[in-house]
């Protein structure tokens, strides 16, 4: 299960007015027990893309970060950990309005 320690979240501007709907740029400092699959010594984050269009919010894409290299983990979250992720990114994502 994901364990959100930190996170911030922010509108991604779109002058042009190209994509519908809004996207929104969330980092989350995830909390992981050492026999975690995705645990790191340096720490982990994610960085999420969710779009809003309407009433209907979605993960656009997401990516595992090491914190201190910002290297790309090339590892995909279990099904119920991405409906956790886009549960959290829904309740949250009108805090960049």
């Amino acid at each position: 299960m994901l364990t959100i320690a930190e996170y911030s979240v922010e509108l991604v501007k779109d002058p042009f007015q190209i994509l519908v709907g809004k996207r929104y740029e969330f980092l989350l400092d995830l909390e992981l027990e050492e026999d975690d699959e995705l645990y790191s010594e340096q720490g982990i984050f994610i960085k999420v893309v969710y779009k809003v269009d309407g009433e209907q919010g979605s993960i656009v894409n997401y990516d595992l970060i090491e914190k201190s290299t910002e290297r790309h983990l090339d590892l995909d979250l279990e099904a119920e950990e991405e409906a956790a992720l886009a549960a959290f990114c829904q309740e949250h994502y009108s805090e960049a309005e």
